[in-house]
């Protein structure tokens, strides 16, 4: 299942805009905010398709009965872009267990490139719904060595890919590897260069939010 905001009007549209703006990047708490409110958003969405079970909550006047999620969540951010993204999600599943993994672009003189995963944290993910966050879609292949390094700490019961903004071919590759996973993406852009950058996109997320990385 795909779930393409930009298909759609909505406020994310706006954050996506400001995201994409090159008159406004420059104002990093802004963009990490629209990362975040993105984020939260999309969370909200997931939570509909959540099992609930029947619980009693004890009021001042008497007892209520509510509709409470009953699923382990675990979201796993791709560090660094991911953290914003990663944040507002859990905003709104606030008990949620955390993952974080180190995948990022090794890139090699002849224009080619390999995703190093070089840090992970997880805890069991057996039945969990899993929500992994990372601004980019563009390849698929940090999401794809996130979830490999993920699959060490159990088999979840479903997958959601949480992304701003993801390139057709991307979304191409996870669907082909793992068709059983839902993404979730605040728009889709049909290009992707020779150095797999997604065009138009917004640049380089994790610098936008953060700073420019260190040369090496």
């Amino acid at each position: 299942m795909i779930y393409n905001f930009d298909q759609k009007t909505s406020i994310v549209n706006r954050y996506v805009a400001e995201l994409r703006d090159v008159n406004v990047q420059g104002n990093r708490m802004l963009f990490r905010n629209n990362l975040e409110r993105i984020g939260e958003i999309i969370g909200y969405e997931i939570s509909k398709d959540l099992r609930y079970k029947t619980a009693e909550v004890e009021t001042p006047l008497g007892v209520a009965e509510c509709q409470l999620p009953d699923q382990k969540v675990v979201i796993a951010g791709i560090l660094r872009a991911g953290l914003p993204l990663h944040q507002g999600i859990l905003n709104i599943f606030d008990d949620a267990d955390n993952a974080f993994v180190s995948a990022y672009r090794k890139h090699h003189k002849d224009g080619t490139f390999e995703i190093s995963v070089n840090y992970v944290t997880c805890p069991p993910i057996d039945d969990a719904i899993l929500i992994i966050a990372d601004p980019m879609l563009a390849t698929g292949s940090s999401f794809d060595a996130t979830i490999k390094a993920l699959e060490e700490y159990g088999k979840p019961d479903q997958i959601h890919i949480v992304t701003v903004i993801a390139s057709t071919n991307g979304i191409q590759y996870i669907k082909r590897y793992y068709p059983e996973a839902y993404i979730w993406a605040g728009a889709i852009d049909e290009e992707l260069t020779a150095k797999s950058y997604i065009v138009p996109g917004l640049g380089d997320a994790g610098d936008l939010a953060f700073g420019n990385k260190l040369q090496e």
